[in-house]
């Protein structure tokens, strides 16, 4: 297939063929316009959008977390090859951590999968995070239904592991597996209570050489850990099993459980209850979003905030009251 080399700005339907026929480099760009906060692209995108939403919502969507150094990024690339290997088209969409002071982001994974990044039938989106509670990139469920309509149907979230984007990733995923190492202290002290409880699958990472006996130790510590939290609406029993990224071991086992759940959840019918639930939290968090926009996109509101904030400062009025009181002068305005 011929990619689309596009030179300047395309209209809508130019982006949305280029989509469905899957070219990569139109993918990228029209991911683009959806990351995009200029007011012109922000109604492309809907368009975009709304036009290859009858193509999207094929694929199996797979969250993956893990503390720095467990090996995230090594542990996707041997999991794509799998994947791709056995003949599905992989997007990873991994979520950058974006400096609070410079905005700048890492924006480092197509270097650290370069075998991966290298393959047809593998797509890696770095994005950053920006201002995103929890480091989830904002746009990040759009850029995975342009994923789908653009053939792939194994889609991989990264997040940046820091114990914050975990909820919001698993808010649009089916499937969440929490990597995790032996032999780095107790292998339970550290681990939120919450993370452990959304995990479909704990993966113990690095199980090789030295340390194949700690990771069968941990292993079993954390089964026993998992059998204390209620089973989870979906009707699965989380498993925990071991792997070697370096070594490609114990990678066709991860594949091979997540397949038993998405037959488990399909025959049960949780799977599209689950999706239909995500459709109606994404308009409620884009109806916040541009409630949001709307608020601070204003000029009058704008001024009122900096005399509020100096009244703040000197004690003279409280920042509950000052909250209460721009708020209603908003409502007002309506």
């Amino acid at each position: 297939m011929k990619d689309y080399k596009p030179k300047s700005r395309l209209t809508a339907q130019a982006y949305i063929d280029g989509v469905l026929s899957g070219s990569r480099v139109i993918l990228s760009r029209a991911i683009t316009i959806i990351e995009s906060n200029l007011e012109s692209d922000k109604l492309l995108a809907k368009d975009i959008i709304q036009h290859i939403l009858p193509a999207s919502g094929n694929s199996i969507r797979i969250g993956i977390t893990g503390v720095p150094g467990v090996g995230k990024s090594t542990f996707i690339e041997a999991f794509g090859k799998h994947l791709i290997n056995q003949g599905h088209k992989v997007a990873i969409l991994s979520i950058d951590p974006s400096s609070q002071r410079s905005r700048g982001s890492i924006l480092g994974d197509k270097t650290r999968m370069e075998e991966l990044s290298n393959l047809e039938n593998a797509y890696i989106r770095p994005s950053a995070s920006g201002e995103t509670l929890g480091g989830v990139a904002n746009k990040t469920a759009e850029s995975m239904l342009l994923c789908e309509a653009a053939g792939y149907d194994v889609i991989l979230i990264e997040t940046v592991g820091v114990g914050q984007s975990e909820t919001a990733v698993h808010g649009m995923t089916d499937f969440f597996l929490l990597l995790m190492l032996a032999g780095a202290g107790d292998e339970l002290q550290g681990i939120k209570k919450g993370i452990m409880e959304m995990a479909d699958m704990v993966v113990i990472n690095k199980a090789d050489g030295d340390n194949i006996q700690k990771s069968e130790m941990a292993r079993l510590q954390y089964q026993n850990a998992l059998h204390i939290f209620p089973q989870s609406d979906s009707g699965w029993s989380p498993v925990v099993t071991k792997a070697s990224s370096t070594k490609n071991i114990g990678i066709d086992t991860v594949w091979d459980e997540i397949i038993k759940y998405k037959q488990l959840v399909t025959d049960n019918g949780y799977f599209y209850e689950n999706r239909n639930q995500q459709k109606i939290r994404w308009m409620y968090d884009n109806i916040n979003d541009e409630l949001k926009q709307l608020f601070y996109g204003s000029k009058d509101i704008a001024s009122k905030l900096d005399v509020l904030k100096k009244d703040i400062i000197s004690s003279k009025i409280s920042p509950v009251k000052a909250a209460q009181k721009i708020i209603e002068e908003f409502k007002e305005s309506f």
